[in-house]
This record gives C-alpha cells, sequence and structure tokens, in this order.
C-alpha cells in the first residue's frame, strides 16, 4: 500500500515555524496551560498528582462521558478517544475502506479523508459544494456554499462504502444547514452506506448557532471531533469517534495498533475543558475572536481589486478567491519569500486560484499578514 504525501500537512509542517507571520493555522490561537487551569478552577497541585502511566487505552470513563454528553442519548460506550482528531479520521478510514470500495466525498475538504480511501485502494467520487445566492436555512444570506444533494444522490452507487463530509467545512468556513444534513443521512441510509462526519470545527459558530451534526440520524453514522480547533487547544492531542457501540468497539481494536492510549496528563486537561462551565466559556471565546477577525477580512476584501469572499459561517479558516493567472503556489511562495507571511494555498484543495486564510489568531497579525498579502496580490 503506497500512501500518498499529504501535501497540505507537508507545507505547514516545513515553514509555519520559519515566517514572521502565520496565516497558515486552522484553529483559534491556543490556549496556555494556565489559563486552561486557572479556568477550570484547578490547581496546579492537581496536575501534578497526576500518575504518568498508561491510562484506559480507549480513553478514560470521565472522558468518554463527557464527550458523550455533546451527542443526544450517547453514552461512553459510543465514544473512542484518540490522539487527535486525525487519528479519529484514520481509524475509521483504516476500518471502514477495501480495496474496491467507492468514497463520495464533499469538496472542497481536508485532504486527509479522500487521500487515505485512494491509499486503502477506493474509488474516490468528489462532489463539490458550489455558491449559492440565498441560503437554504437563512434567507438573510445573501451567498454562501451549498451542497447539491442530487449531485450526491447521482455520486452514490451499489458500491459506495461511505459518504465523507466535513461540517463546519475546512476550507470554506461554510456549515450545512438541517435540511442538507438530514437529507445527506436520508441518501447514506438509503443505499446502507456509512456517513462519516468530521465536526471537528463544531461550536466555532460565528452566529452563535449550533451546527446541526450527523449524529443519530442513520444507525451508521461516525463522527469524528476534537479539542483542536474549536477548543484552542492543539498541543493536547485530543480527537474522537462517536458512533455506534459494536463499531466503536471495533474501531479500539484498530487503535490498539496506533497509538494505544491518549497520554495521561492530555486526559486530564481534557476532561476539565469539556466540563460544562468551561466549555461554553472557550466557546464563547472561539466565537468572539472569530467574529472580529472575520471583520478585518471583510474589510481587506472590500478594499482589493479582484477579491471575493464568501464569508464563513463557521470554523477557523477562510477562502479568498483572487482574480489573474498567477497560481496559487506561485503567489504562496511570493508571499512566503518576499513577505514572510505563510498561508495554504487552492491547489492543496484542488481549487485553484483561491487561498486559505486562517482566522482565529490575534488580531494585529491578521491585519499585517492581509496588508502584505494586499502588495503580493499588486506584484509587489
Amino acid at each position: 500500500m503506497l500512501i500518498e504525501r499529504f501535501d497540505l500537512e507537508r507545507w505547514q509542517s516545513i515553514h509555519e515555524h520559519d515566517v514572521e507571520i502565520n496565516l497558515s493555522e486552522s484553529g483559534v490561537h491556543p490556549l496556555r496551560l494556565r489559563e486552561l487551569i486557572d479556568g477550570a478552577g484547578a490547581g496546579l497541585e492537581d496536575l501534578l498528582e497526576q500518575e504518568l502511566g498508561y491510562t484506559q487505552t480507549n480513553g478514560t470513563v470521565s472522558l468518554r462521558e463527557r464527550v458523550a454528553a455533546l451527542y443526544a442519548d450517547a453514552s461512553a460506550a459510543n465514544v473512542l478517544v484518540t490522539n487527535g482528531g486525525s487519528e479519529a479520521n484514520f481509524v475509521a478510514c483504516w476500518h471502514l475502506i477495501e480495496p474496491g470500495d467507492e468514497v463520495v466525498v464533499i469538496q472542497p475538504t481536508y485532504m486527509q479523508i479522500p487521500g487515505l480511501a485512494r491509499s486503502f485502494g477506493a474509488t474516490v467520487r468528489v462532489v463539490w459544494l458550489e455558491d449559492d445566492p440565498g441560503g437554504q436555512d437563512d434567507p438573510h444570506d445573501t451567498t454562501r456554499w451549498r451542497l447539491d444533494l442530487d449531485a450526491v444522490r447521482t455520486a452514490v452507487t451499489p458500491r459506495t462504502r461511505c459518504i465523507a463530509v466535513c461540517n463546519p467545512n475546512n476550507p470554506t468556513g461554510a456549515r450545512l444547514g438541517e435540511t442538507e444534513v438530514a437529507e445527506l443521512c436520508a441518501v447514506a441510509a438509503h443505499v446502507g452506506c456509512w456517513v462519516l462526519s468530521d465536526e471537528i470545527y463544531r461550536g466555532a459558530e460565528l452566529d452563535g448557532r449550533d451546527t446541526p451534526s450527523a449524529w443519530g440520524r442513520h444507525d451508521r453514522v461516525i463522527v469524528t471531533g476534537g479539542l483542536s480547533k474549536t477548543y484552542g487547544l492543539p498541543g493536547l492531542r485530543i480527537g474522537w469517534i462517536a458512533g455506534p457501540a459494536e463499531l466503536v468497539e471495533q474501531l479500539w481494536g484498530r487503535h490498539d495498533y496506533t497509538t494505544i492510549a491518549p497520554g495521561a496528563v492530555n486526559d486530564l486537561l481534557a476532561q476539565l475543558a469539556l466540563a460544562p462551565l468551561l466549555r461554553e466559556r472557550l466557546i464563547a471565546r472561539t466565537r468572539d475572536r472569530l467574529r472580529a477577525n472575520q471583520a478585518i477580512v471583510q474589510a481587506w476584501v472590500a478594499e482589493q481589486p479582484g477579491v471575493r469572499q464568501i464569508p464563513p459561517e463557521a470554523g477557523g479558516v477562510t477562502l479568498v478567491r483572487y482574480a489573474g493567472a498567477r497560481s496559487s503556489a506561485a503567489l504562496a511562495e511570493t508571499l512566503r519569500t518576499r513577505h514572510g507571511v505563510l498561508v495554504v494555498t487552492g491547489v492543496h484543495f484542488e481549487l485553484e486560484h483561491h487561498l486559505r486564510i486562517g482566522i482565529g489568531g490575534e488580531p494585529g497579525p491578521l491585519h499585517e499578514g492581509l496588508a502584505r498579502l494586499g502588495q503580493a496580490l499588486q506584484g509587489g
């Protein structure tokens, strides 16, 4: 089996620590350990008393119960804790996908799942989100990304093993509404395939309205999530899978072959972060930051000739489209080498003449990074 190179992650890994301004980040500015402990009302002694042995390998019962509380009628048996959302997606794909399967992927998306599907021998059938004037669920929206459900129905065949969706979406910042999520799951139920819903940005909605989850809408739904994006805790490397208890037991068996267990300290800190009161404060922090930073981006876009943005509805990133023939790879390289700013190229999402910009960081670097991007777009 040949695993294809994950170009997006390699681009960021090579350059993100060597630039002056990093606008490639896809989450919100991370918390410090002190902020998390103080916010939870815990003390340093609580942390220092943690034994550094193996935890329960699928996550402690306490942590799994707190994750389960995010999903209606779920219990700890429905949850497997992983080392980050990436491991959650990997373990799910490794279990589900066999050579000769078909996987329908809603794109643009974080390219991990389509890359894994191809590496595991599946055929990837792509359905692209489309610009839509006037949102389905909110008539006050002027433009949003829309899922063409008829295109999904056409893409699904008897060989379809799963439909993969990232909701809220990376890189567009779009979210599927109640009707779209329900219908997507209904399509899967009709043919008996799985839905693999990466919901790691759930809770990061700019308008404060929770994104509808795919959880519980079909007996073959797997939801992945984690603390990296919405919660500003990427360094904890805590993710999870929520699904039917029998499936979760099988996925735990795969997890035994990967990282075995989450770190003991990470598990403890994740329990603190998901305590209801602190979770509410962390989500409020994220939404406030994203609203403020989107206002900065929106003002900048209004001043740039040939630049267009569909405002993000949720998540820590946004796409901007620019005019001209210059490739996104060439533009991003110029921006990095001449201006000291890192962004993600649209070609990493098979979407040329776009750039992905992180909107979860500090406002000062965002202001300055956008100013330098404007110079690069004008040929500077």
